[in-house]
């Protein structure tokens, strides 16, 4: 359930109203000190100005530089804080700025308020400049809910709203447009508080049918996706597992770990493509989809969805998921709640030890490339990820954005605790830098502290560097492994698979990512040599703020099936 503080404590900052001249503005925040939203992500401007004047003492307010990192550092925040987050954006252009890094937030199904100015209500029919026309539509289909207020008196009520629409299941972004002249405006009495729960229980009767089928099978398969590592369902994952004694695979691409992969019954990730993944389900009879959708596809290699005589069954909360399912058979329901539910009702079997093909490549959809050791002064990718295993500290948590790399990263670097694995469930790039800023940002806040190390490669890089700034800013402790290989290698990889040779603009010569870091705020080498980048990253895990290392690295194309 999404707690509301019961008691309203009426706590203001400095020039804010008392109640007898409450307005529009003093409501509203104190609101949002009632629901815990004091934490602020945002890249102001002329349109917001109003909304943040006299900003609370007892709020605050991260800064950006763009508002596409704003809405990532806010999404990696909430996800490792649990929490919603509130982000305030710049009106319509400010709001085009956010919308491929809003897009995974709504993939990822981060609960978040994204807020942005609207003109002057007076001025709207004219369209003056800086109007957000048709204010509501633009950042559609990628929110759950979006709105421009009737009246300056519903502002409030439109937050309380959008909160509740934002947690509850399935969760994910909503927008408000917020017309700068309504700020001030009197308003009298204090919003109203309300309690929503954010998770559906699976109907009883058919989980009853679902465990049944799967007590009944010879061999079964559960494929986890993302839905268990956000709702902490480890724990329910695995005892279901080892009830059936079944074969555990990751769901497609997923953007969270849902299993430990070190765990007997872990076999890897399914490949994202629909020929090889029904390969890879061959031999069971049933399988079960928790948490994820069915499936992530990406490449299109022709082939049966399933293979033949595999029965497929399929949880998720969110209905858009079961009803665009190709095949199997649904229930809407929290993924947690389900796994839970069923390992209560399956009859158990006994473990046969039976050894699992377990991918080399984990969780990773594509398998590694086969290139050979180095043998020089550039290391390959995989040389440096098991440098970087050697000396990452314990319960590190990994953020990851190289995605011809992603098979040498997981192969040298499994997953064995929740929630240390983040990367975008869009596949579009420039979330995961400023996403790892919120996620150190959430494990300050919460006191767990854990250390964050972001993989990136050179061409990810530079879609929302300006992240760095805010992680310089905030002297977060955050290590970054910036891969330099001079190419977009999985587009190339891409162009083998579609067979489009001489694409133009692969190649991505000449960048210095040093001079960009250090640009920014954050302490920043090369290394190529593996011996001094474990003595440098060892020393930056104690760093008290971000640390760059650009690490060139001999280019490979990864084959994508």
């Amino acid at each position: 359930m999404v707690i509301a503080r019961g008691k309203l404590c009426g706590l203001r900052g400095p020039g804010e109203d008392d109640m007898a001249g409450s307005t529009v503005r003093s409501v509203t925040y104190d609101l949002l000190r009632d629901l815990g939203l004091t934490t602020f992500f945002g890249n102001p401007g002329s349109t917001e100005e109003t909304f943040l004047k006299d900003f609370p003492a007892d709020f605050t307010y991260h800064l950006a530089l763009q508002e596409a990192s704003a809405i990532a550092i806010a999404d990696g925040y909430a996800q490792a804080t649990g929490k919603p987050a509130i982000v305030n954006v710049h009106t319509a252009a400010g709001l085009g700025n956010a919308m491929g890094n809003l897009i995974t937030a709504a993939l990822n199904k981060t609960p978040l308020i994204v807020t942005a100015g609207q003109q002057t209500r007076e001025m709207l029919l004219m369209e003056p400049w800086l109007t957000n026309v048709d204010a509501t539509q633009l950042p559609r289909p990628w929110v759950k809910w979006s709105y421009e207020p009737a009246r300056p008196e519903d502002v409030p009520a439109a937050f309380m709203r959008a909160y509740a629409t934002a947690t509850q299941a399935p969760a994910g972004p909503v927008f408000l447009s917020l017309p700068l002249d309504d700020w001030d405006k009197k308003l009298e009495g204090r919003a109203v508080v309300r309690t929503v729960s954010h998770r559906i229980a699976p109907d009883p009767e058919r989980l009853k049918d679902f465990a049944g089928i799967l007590s009944g099978a010879t061999n079964p398969a559960l494929i986890f996706g993302a839905a268990i590592d956000r709702g902490a369902g480890w724990p329910d994952a695995i005892a279901l597992a080892e009830a059936l004694d079944a074969t555990v695979f990751a769901a497609p691409a997923s953007e969270r770990c849902p299993f430990p992969e070190d765990h007997p019954l872990y076999a890897g990730g399914l490949p994202f493509a629909i020929g090889p993944l029904s390969e890879r389900l061959k031999g069971h009879d049933v399988a079960l989809v928790i948490g994820a959708p069915v499936f992530r596809y990406y490449p299109y290699v022709a082939g049966a969805y399933l293979p033949q005589g595999l029965r497929l069954l399929h949880i998720s909360d969110d209905p858009a998921e079961t009803s665009r399912a190709p095949v199997g058979d649904s229930i809407v329901g929290d993924a947690v709640l389900a796994t839970r539910g069923l390992a209560g009702l399956v009859s158990a079997r006994a473990a046969t030890g039976a050894a699992r093909e377990k991918l080399a490549h984990r969780m990773a959809p594509h398998p590694a490339s086969d290139a050979p050791a180095s043998g020089g002064d550039v290391p390959t990718a995989a040389e440096v990820f098991a440098a970087l295993a050697e000396v990452r500290l314990p319960h590190t948590v990994l953020v990851e954005e190289s995605p011809s790399n992603l098979a040498d990263l997981h192969t040298h670097w499994p997953i064995t605790e929740p929630a240390t694995f983040f990367t975008f469930a869009s596949g579009g790039l420039g979330w995961n830098l400023p996403a790892s800023v919120g996620i150190a940002l959430g494990e300050r806040d919460t006191g767990r502290n854990r250390p964050v190390m972001l993989i990136i490669g050179d061409g990810s890089f530079q879609y929302s560097l300006q992240g760095l700034w805010t992680a310089a800013r905030e002297q977060v402790p955050l290590v970054v492994i910036a891969l330099r290989n001079g190419e977009y290698g999985i587009l190339k990889s891409f162009a083998v698979l579609e067979e489009t040779p001489g694409v133009p603009g692969l190649d991505i010569p000449g960048l210095d990512l040093v001079s960009l870091a250090k640009g920014f705020g954050c302490a920043a080498e090369r290394i190529s040599d593996l011996s001094a980048l474990k003595e440098r990253v060892a020393a930056a895990f104690n760093a008290t703020g971000p640390t760059v290392f650009e690490v060139p690295i001999n280019p490979s194309i990864p084959p994508l099936i």
